[in-house]
Formats: structure tokens, C-alpha cells, sequence
């Protein structure tokens, strides 16, 4: 990588270059995914090039990632997030929530199901969707949150052993007795959102007993490399191996730099108590980056062994985004030269690899030769990671990046 770039202003944190580059990419971003918006119901998924794809069927998470994200937008004055944070809430309301059963569906094709099987992955974006949605003002947050909160209480909560269980049937019959990390980190994100949006205690807690477990039990076990699957009594299941993107076998280095600046926001907001919360956080930071870099061709290796070696070799772009997010985190303390290089040398390879500066939005994957291609993702799938790489760095806390994010766009309408 040549020095001059990894230097460059615009990839340095917090001066005024680098917070005027991040603006105008979330504003890229922000009317580039504007056109997900679907003449009837739902949204579409859009390509390279930004015209919808033929794929009809939407699934929970892209609902509630859109409507999350605009919401942030509409917090930080880009204009025309209305549409779509109105759209999300009233689609997710009226067409995921099951009126039969409860609960929330997976997939739709346009007004018939999909897939019916109700996942604690998507019914945590629900809640993350209506906390930011309460947060944006908007009407309908309220019943939302307290809707999917009964469900998640009652349907997926462990009280035991403090954490999400993972899957069930549309009439909440078993599935399977499959227990994962991603599922619990999203609970940890939309918990600390939900209890930023509510002042509810509970929320808080909850997500303490995640980070518990994940971080104070499993991480310094593993040496600081998190296990993503676990049998039904969590204990570590080595042998599993499911969907090569959402249950890859091994560790998946992306998720370390999530649950890490989750662990920093959870200690933020317990008013930063005299813990090891900064050092555990910066453990698994270290040890994915270390681990996960491609030293060769830069980028993150998407999963590793469980000695750390490189599994699935494929560059995408979330790994990169979530690495970034957690080292504003230390940077906003003031950080290390060691942590100041890492933030320049991430949002370097972003620039050149994955930011579209011409359409907007980010390509998902690259290929041998740090090219877009099309292999696990077609289009770009949404905005919800890379977004928050351009905003979560503008904003000069830990926690409530919500609260903190007003005006930063433009002004807030």
C-alpha cells in the first residue's frame, strides 16, 4: 500500500477532509438506495447499477435494515427519508407480522409467504428497526417495539443461560436445536438501541448477559477467537457447517469487530465503569485483525479456522465496515498509532475497492484482483453496514449515535 494514500487526509480520523469524505459518501449512498422503493409494497433489491433486480422476494432483514438505516438519515438531516422509513414500518406491520400466529416471517413474495419460519436474527432487526424508527418520531415505533419485544421475551429468550435460542416454525414448533453467536450479537445491537430509545433497564441487561457470555466466557478461552455455532445446552459445536454466508463453519473475524464496538457501547453507556470492558474489546479487535488481514492483497479473509487460519478466503465488504466502526470507538478516546494506522489503512482499502464514488452505494465482494464481482451477493444488497461506517465516525460518543447525529448530513427535518 503506498504510504502517501494510507496518509492521505481524507482517510484520517476526524479531520475535516476525512468528515467531509464521509459525508459525501452517505449521501451517495443515502439516493442510491432511495430507489429500493417499490411503486406498492415492500422494496426492491438493486444491482450494480442501481435498477431493481427481478428477484421478488424480500426477506426481514432487508425490511428492517432499510428502515434503520433511513432513519439515521432522517437523524441526520438527509432529506427524503421519510418514504422509506413510512414504507419499512407499515410493510413490516402488515406483512411480516404473522396475524395467525405472531411473530414476524422471514420471507415474502409479494403478498404470499416465502418462507415462514420465524428467526431470533430477524425478529432482533425488528426491534432495531423500531427503536431507530422511535428515535426518528416516527408514529407507529411504540407498538411495534413492544409487539416484537413480547415475541422475543417469550418465543426465544433463554432466561438460563442469558441468551437468544435460534429458530422456529411458523406455529413455533421446533425447527431445530441450532444456537449461534449472529443471532445474539444483533440482539446486543438492537437491545442497547431499544434501551437508548426507551430507557428501559431491561433491555440493558439483557444485553450485558449476550456480552457475558460471548466475551467474558467463550473469548479469552479461545484466545480471543469467537466460536459462531453451539449445541442446544451452548456448548461449542466445532463440527458445523451451514449457509456459507450467514452460518459459515469455523470463525467469522467480522462478527469480533461487531460484538466489540457493542461491548464499547454497552460499557459507554453503563457510564464507563473501572472494568476490562476497553481491553477485552481491543483483544478481539487485535487478534481479528491480525488473523484476517490478507497481508498479500489486502482486505479481510471472511472466516478462519479455529487456529486462525484462513477458511474462506472471499473479500467482502462488511468485515471492513464493522473493523472500521469499532476502531472510531478507540479512536474517539484517543487510540494508539497502532489503532490511528489501521482506521487510515481500512478506510484506504474501501476507497479503492469497494466504494462505488460514482453511482453510490458499495460492492459487496471483489475478487482476486480487488475487482466487483458476483459470486455470493448479486446487486448491492443494502445499505445498513456501510452506512454506518460513514456515520457512526462522524458522531463523538461511543453510545446514542442517534442523539449524536443530528445535523450531521444537513439539518434535521
Amino acid at each position: 500500500m503506498n504510504i502517501d494514500q494510507l496518509r492521505a487526509p481524507r482517510h484520517q480520523f476526524d479531520t475535516p477532509e476525512h468528515r467531509d469524505w464521509l459525508r459525501a459518501d452517505a449521501k451517495r449512498q443515502f439516493a442510491f438506495f432511495s430507489a429500493s422503493l417499490r411503486p406498492d409494497d415492500g422494496f426492491y433489491v438493486l444491482g450494480h447499477d442501481g435498477a431493481p433486480l427481478d428477484d421478488s422476494v424480500q426477506q426481514l432483514h432487508t425490511t428492517t435494515r432499510l428502515t434503520h438505516s433511513y432513519a439515521l438519515g432522517k437523524l441526520a438531516g438527509q432529506s427524503g427519508c421519510d418514504a422509506v422509513i413510512d414504507k419499512g414500518m407499515s410493510f413490516l406491520w402488515s406483512h411480516h407480522r404473522d396475524g395467525q400466529h405472531g411473530g414476524y416471517l422471514w420471507a415474502l413474495d409479494g403478498g404470499a409467504m416465502h418462507d415462514a419460519r420465524k428467526l431470533a436474527y430477524g425478529h432482533v432487526f425488528v426491534l432495531l428497526a423500531g427503536a431507530s424508527a422511535k428515535l426518528a418520531g416516527h408514529p407507529d415505533a411504540d407498538r411495534l417495539i413492544d409487539d416484537v419485544t413480547a415475541v422475543l421475551d417469550k418465543r426465544f429468550w433463554e432466561d438460563e443461560a442469558g441468551l437468544f435460542s435460534d429458530e422456529l416454525n411458523r406455529d413455533w414448533s421446533p425447527f431445530s436445536n441450532y444456537r449461534g453467536m449472529n443471532a445474539n450479537m444483533h440482539g446486543v445491537e438492537a437491545l442497547l438501541a431499544a434501551y437508548e430509545a426507551t430507557g428501559r433497564e431491561r433491555y440493558l441487561q439483557q444485553a450485558g448477559r449476550v456480552l457475558d457470555f460471548f466475551i467474558g466466557k467463550i473469548g479469552p478461552r479461545e484466545n480471543w477467537r469467537l466460536p459462531e455455532h453451539y449445541t442446544e445446552d451452548w456448548q461449542i459445536d466445532r463440527g458445523h457447517s451451514g449457509d456459507p454466508m450467514f452460518r459459515p463453519a469455523g470463525t467469522t473475524p467480522g462478527h469480533s469487530f461487531e460484538l466489540a464496538r457493542l461491548l464499547m457501547q454497552y460499557w459507554d453507556l453503563r457510564g464507563r465503569p473501572d472494568d476490562t470492558s476497553r481491553d477485552a474489546a481491543w483483544a478481539l479487535v487485535e487478534r481479528a485483525l491480525t488473523d484476517a488481514w490478507d497481508v498479500e492483497n489486502g482486505g479481510l479473509f471472511y472466516t478462519l479456522e479455529f487456529g486462525g487460519s484462513p477458511a474462506i478466503r472471499d473479500r467482502y465488504w462488511w468485515p471492513v465496515t464493522e473493523a472500521i466502526g469499532v476502531l472510531a470507538s478507540f479512536l474517539k478516546l484517543g487510540g494508539t498509532d497502532v489503532q490511528v494506522d489501521w482506521y487510515a489503512r481500512l478506510w484506504q482499502f474501501a476507497d479503492t475497492h469497494f466504494i462505488d464514488h460514482d453511482r453510490g452505494g458499495w460492492y459487496p465482494e471483489i475478487d482476486v484482483q480487488g475487482k466487483p464481482t458476483v459470486t455470493q451477493f448479486h446487486g448491492k444488497p443494502d445499505i445498513y453496514h456501510s452506512i454506518q461506517a460513514c456515520l457512526f465516525p462522524l458522531t463523538p460518543k461511543l453510545s446514542r449515535m442517534a442523539g449524536h447525529l443530528r445535523g450531521v448530513l444537513g439539518d434535521y427535518v
